[in-house]
Parts: C-alpha cells; structure tokens; sequence
C-alpha cells in the first residue's frame, strides 16, 4: 500500500549522481571562476574584458545547454554525461598540456570547447538526481541536490584562490580535468550499475517509467526507491495552499522570470571580483576567502527552504527577496570596505537562494510530469541570465569607459527593470485566485 522498499541499487545510484554532482561543480567553478584571474595576471585584462569573456560564456551556453538537453533526453543521460565529461577532460587537457602559458587564441579554443561540453552534464546531472516517483522523493532529492551544488561551488571558491597559488597557473586546467575524468569513469560504473536494475534495459531514456513487480508504475533508473508515503501527502503542494492550478502555473512563471536576473546578478559579481581584490589589496587566495561568503550563505539559504515551507506561493517573499537582490548586488560591488563587502554579500546571498529555490520548486511542484524536458529549459534560461549581466556591463565599459562605476549601474538598471513585470504577473495571480478561475 505504501509503495516498494528502498533498493540498494537505487540508493548506491543516488549517492553516485550526488557525488558526480559534487565533484563537477568543485572543478568547473575552480576553472570558470579562476579563469578571470588567469586572465587578469597573465593576459592583462581588465574588468571590461573579463565581462566580455563573461558574455562569451552565456551566448554559448544558451544554445548549447538548449541542444545538450534535448541530446540528454533523446539520447540517454549517461550517453550525454560521457560526452560532456570526456569533451570537459580532453580540453582541458589540452590547456595544461601546451600551458605556457597559453596564447589568447589557444585559451579561447579551450574554452569554447569547455563550454559547449559543460552544456551536455547540468540538464541530465539535475534529472538523475532529483527524479523520483513521488512528489515526497522528488522534493527530497531536489533539496539534497541543491544542497551539493551549492556547497561545492562555495567550497571551490573559498579554496581555489589558495590552491592557485600552491598548484600554480597549469592546475587551472589539469586539476579538473583530472576531475572529470575520474567523472567519466564513474559514469561508466553507473551506468553498468543501472543496467543491473530489474526491468531496466530501456537506457535510451531513464525516465521512462518502468512496471514494478505488482505491475503498478514503478521507479525510474536512478532513483533511489520510493519512500513510503500517503496519497494525501503526494498531492502538489499548491492544492494544499488552497492556490488554483492557473495561480500555481503563474508563479512558475514568475519565478521563471526572476531565476535569469538573479543570474544577471550573480555572473555580473564574479567577473569583477578580481576587480574588487585590487581595490582592496587582496591576494587571490584571501580574495576567495572573501568572495565566497554569498555562496556560503546560498548553501544556508537552500537548508533553510528545503526544510521551512511558509515561503511557498507567497509573493512577498519573492519580491522582496528580489529587491534584497538588487539592492546587495548594489551594495557588493561599490563597497567602500570589507565591512560592507561581507554584509552585503550575507543579504545577497540569502536573495539569490531564494529566487533559485524558487524556480526549482515550483517547476517540480507544478510541473512534475515534466521533469526531464525542464532540465534543459531551466539551462538555457540561466544562459540568458548569464549572458546578459556581463554582456550590460562589458558595453557601458566599452561605450563610455569614462563613466565611473557604469558598468554596475547599467546592471542594477537591467535589476530593476524586471520587478515591474513580477507586479504586473503578481496582478493576475490575483485574477486568476478569485472564484471560477480554472
């Protein structure tokens, strides 16, 4: 009555995608984060350029992540996952294998290359991760899953600084790399794992449902077994707020809309964190230290969301989450000491948590039975965000390079152009909550 017991096989496969998880974020923020001030000290590059290398990164990844999530879903996820981590190995080997360090020409190869090959692990890592047969394990899962992303992402930026240091300028490609082919390896072990499950010779999709022994819908390869829960508490979670399905469908939207300028944000501040190192006379290491205290505080924010649920449809927390944004990201990149700094990164990191959180919840919640297809969307989606913040700030740099701080006011103003559309969608949630609304 209560579904299947846990399988070790799908708990092992689930402990193995979060540790996939785990080490991929560690070596790609070491690379895409460090990469600025690689660039920075051996190539010269001033702030401008470096959000210009910024912009690069998302126009690639928008188109890129699109393909790589339709790839992943036609194709299979592991079938997706060996490509993007072996296409991830191989550039970056190369990198540290004609590390010279490398001309302009040779990094931008490189990183084209690490670039698209990233686009074809997030969509398929995020499915095989959070994917489950009930609501109950879905949200579980989606809440470990952003629990290991964001701690690996703080953990790698809090450490790289220093590793660069130790390592020297050749470990920003050779030590990922080193990392994702061990990543590919241990695909190679899952998926044999997977083929292992009863009823799983279907590797094409994962998430096509398989027939459990009774002959009911059974779990999906990869999923960690369903855990034993009653019909009333797999209901979504907006019928249990008394929210109509078109109010639901319209806060996936809203939060939609805010994920990519919270991305605006977000790869606005680390292009320009070696930037802010100058100013405050940091080394790369202490830089960091520093700069990753607003991912320290995303990874609380995720623990936070993921156990306290008042937050759930209630736009205040939304918006004000997004002024709080907007306002820090201010606050960040114009602080007048450290003081300020680490402040200012507390609230922003609080802020984008949310909107993150946000976005992930409410496409499970509402959207459930389209999980897989997400993936990639929600890629692309972030894409746009990252190319648009640095893409903003590199122009103003550009077109008028006089202009003091332009950069981050043309940010802030591409910020605050996005909290009118959440009032005018947040309108017609209110239409659409009133009596007779479908």
């Amino acid at each position: 009555m209560f579904g299947a017991p846990r399988s070790p096989f799908r708990v092992s496969l689930k402990a193995g995608y979060c540790l996939l998880t785990g080490l991929h974020i560690y070596a790609a923020f070491y690379y895409g984060s460090y990469l600025f001030f690689h660039l920075r000290d051996l190539h010269g590059f001033s702030a401008r350029q470096n959000l210009l290398v910024a912009a690069i990164i998302g126009a690639i990844y928008v188109p890129a992540s699109w393909y790589g999530g339709r790839f992943a879903q036609r194709r299979g996820y592991f079938t997706a996952l060996k490509g993007g981590f072996g296409g991830l190995a191989l550039a970056l080997a190369i990198g540290a294998a004609l590390f010279r360090p490398l001309g302009l020409s040779l990094e931008a190869v490189v990183l084209v290359t690490w670039t698209v090959a990233l686009c074809f692990t997030w969509a398929p890592l995020e499915a095989l991760t959070s994917e489950s047969s009930s609501r109950a394990g879905t949200a579980r899962m989606v809440g470990i899953y952003n629990l290991v992303w964001s701690g690996g992402a703080a953990v790698a930026y809090f450490t790289g600084g220093a590793l660069l240091k130790a390592l020297g300028g050749a470990s920003l490609y050779w030590l990922p790399a080193a990392v994702h082919a061990g990543q590919f390896a241990l695909v190679l072990w899952l998926e044999g794992k997977a083929r292992l499950l009863p009823g799983r010779d279907q590797l094409a999709n994962p998430l096509t449902p398989a027939l459990s022994p009774d002959g009911g819908e059974g779990e999906s390869i990869g999923s960690a077994g369903a855990s034993p829960y009653r019909a009333s508490e797999d209901q979504p979670d907006f019928a249990q707020h008394h929210v109509s399905p078109a109010a639901a469908k319209m806060f996936l939207r809203m939060a939609w809309v805010a994920n990519p300028f919270a991305y605006v944000a977000m790869n606005t501040v680390i292009p320009l964190v070696p930037e802010l190192a100058e100013r405050f006379k940091l080394t790369t290491a202490a830089a960091g230290f520093v700069g990753s205290v607003w991912m320290f505080t995303r990874l609380g924010a995720f623990a936070l969301l993921w156990k306290w649920t008042a937050w759930h449809y209630r736009f205040g927390w939304l918006a004000w989450s997004y002024v709080v944004m907007t306002g820090s990201f201010v606050a960040v990149l114009l602080a007048p000491n450290l003081a300020v700094l680490v402040c200012a990164q507390l609230a922003f990191g609080l802020a984008v948590g949310l909107i993150y959180y946000s976005s992930l919840f409410y496409s499970m919640d509402v959207g459930a039975e389209s999980q897989g297809e997400h993936g990639g969307y929600h890629e692309t989606v972030i894409g746009a965000g990252l190319f648009a913040g640095p893409a903003v700030g590199a122009a103003m740099g550009y077109l008028a390079p006089g202009a003091t701080h332009g950069n981050v006011l043309a940010v802030t103003a591409i910020l605050l152009a996005g909290l009118p559309v959440l009032l005018v969608m947040k309108r017609r949630v209110l239409n659409d909550s009133r009596p007779g609304a479908k």
